[in-house]
């Protein structure tokens, strides 16, 4: 086991200011992998000062420079990438297949991105008779969730810095020796002290001290809908801004014409990636009634390839696993039929649970309007495109999506009425330069590529 006794403050690693610490298991074998600082607001208070006091230097810095850091920065993480993945795996428990594919590969492209973005983007422009200026908000306070830990690491910390930002990290307790490993990148990117600061710690003590302190000046935060709240709370308090990524009930539409093998399997493939853990997932199959048993047939088909502690990994911990084995008993109370999985224990160590997909849902159940976060697929079937839109819209999210045609012209003109932030087109293509981010209570703002990096610029309009 490992003992992690530092925070990385001002460009060093230093001990915390209390003795408090947290525990990281790893979820596939339920043993004590590691442990990292408890971060209190004293911890918090200090990354913050850091942060504050390299702000005028940084942001002065060219673009060019910062972009020359970022490209470092993305040179080290691919140095580092396996070391990447198979620290997820031990933390998370992800497949390390799909460790090193997405959750060490996709922040990649993505740090790539922000160092071309940050040589390539007009900080300055001229609208009519004036200048405008597009420079950094000042300190940011970002806050992580354990699902994909790196990638929401860098979706925040790659354009804070392209835009002249220094920042404090303050990842999920569950996940925090990645959030370790991408602070040891940073110190070999030559990124100067306090532009980045690194501080573990539990949500309601350090969490809270960041999202609410006087020095921060934007508060990035993903996670659920109901600590989103809370965070944008403090956040209206001290009339700073907020980005807000949240929760999502995404919609899997298949309209008749489309290729329902191919829909069906691509859908029961992006519910079960991640083990559920996904805010975007397509958890929410609408299926045409006349082709409904079919499709039912074909999931619960595709779902049952996915062997726990084989393609399946668990969920991150008991907690989470007991709240989704929760759902599958509600779901079947209130009427769902289980045509995969179910609620019932796995054997052996591990918080798995068993790759489930519900027929016979209707849009009122809990299991259609709640996010499961598990690896739980509903399947609901509509009468009309009319029916389908009124049930893809029908809750109170709206993150993301997919819809399914003949052609990709009625894809599109179908996905155009839907109330939700990005959205798959006959399986399109994952696009780190695209933005992405939510309708209604999925959050306010967006991440990745040039609507990521706006998030953390402010104009300024000069007169001549």
């Amino acid at each position: 086991m490992k003992q992690h006794d530092a925070m990385y403050i001002d460009g060093s690693w230093r001990p915390a200011a209390g003795s408090d610490t947290i525990e990281v298991v790893n979820p596939a074998d339920e043993q004590v992998i590691a442990t990292v600082p408890a971060g209190s607001a004293e911890d918090v208070d200090a990354a913050v000062r850091a942060a504050r006091a390299a702000l005028p230097g940084w942001a002065a810095t060219p673009p060019e420079e910062r972009a020359d850091r970022l490209a470092a920065l993305h040179g080290r993480l691919t140095e580092r990438a396996e070391e990447i993945a198979g620290t997820i795996t031990a933390e998370l428990g992800s497949p390390l297949a799909f460790s090193t594919a997405v959750h060490a590969g996709v922040p990649l492209a993505v740090s790539a991105s922000y160092a071309e973005l940050a040589r390539t983007h007009a900080f300055e422009e001229k609208i009519g008779n004036s200048t405008v200026l597009h420079e950094p908000v000042g300190v940011v306070g970002a806050i992580t969730p354990w699902n994909y830990p790196l990638h929401q690491i860098v979706a925040k910390a790659a354009p804070a810095l392209a835009a002249g930002c220094t920042m404090v990290l303050k990842p999920a307790e569950d996940t925090p020796l990645v959030a370790q490993l991408f602070a040891e990148c940073v110190d070999e990117a030559g990124i100067p002290g306090g532009v980045f600061n690194l501080v573990t710690g539990r949500g309601p003590v350090a969490g809270q001290a960041l999202a609410g302190h006087d020095g921060v000046d934007l508060v990035s935060f993903t996670g659920s809908t109901t600590v989103g709240r809370q965070i944008g709370a403090l956040a209206g308090a001290a009339v700073k801004r907020v980005a807000l990524e949240l929760g999502g009930k995404s919609a899997n539409v298949i309209l008749p014409g489309a290729d329902l093998a191919k829909a069906v399997g691509v859908g029961v493939a992006n519910v079960m990636a991640n083990s559920g853990q996904t805010c975007s997932a397509w958890t929410r199959m609408l299926v045409h009634e006349d082709r409904y048993a079919e499709a039912v047939e074909l999931a619960a088909a595709a779902a049952a390839k996915y062997v726990p502690g084989e393609r399946l990994g668990p969920l991150v911990n008991a907690r989470q696993q007991g709240r989704v084995r929760g759902y599958i008993e509600q779901g079947i109370a209130q009427g769902a039929r289980v045509v995969a999985g179910g609620p019932e224990p796995v054997d052996g160590p591990g918080y798995y649970v068993r790759p489930t997909v519900f027929a016979d849902v209707t849009p009122e159940m809990t299991i259609a309007q709640e996010e499961i976060f598990g690896p739980v697929l509903t399947i609901l079937k509509y009468q009309d495109e009319d029916d389908a839109v009124r049930i893809a819209n029908g809750t109170v999210y709206g993150l993301a999506g997919a819809v399914w045609a003949g052609d990709d012209a009625e894809a599109a003109a179908f996905a155009r009425r839907l109330d939700t932030g990005q959205i798959d087109i006959n399986g399109g293509r994952f696009n780190p330069l695209a933005p992405f981010g939510g309708y209604k209570q999925s959050g306010i703002g967006r991440e990745l590529g040039p609507h990521g990096l706006a998030e953390y610029l402010q104009t300024k309009s000069l007169q001549f």
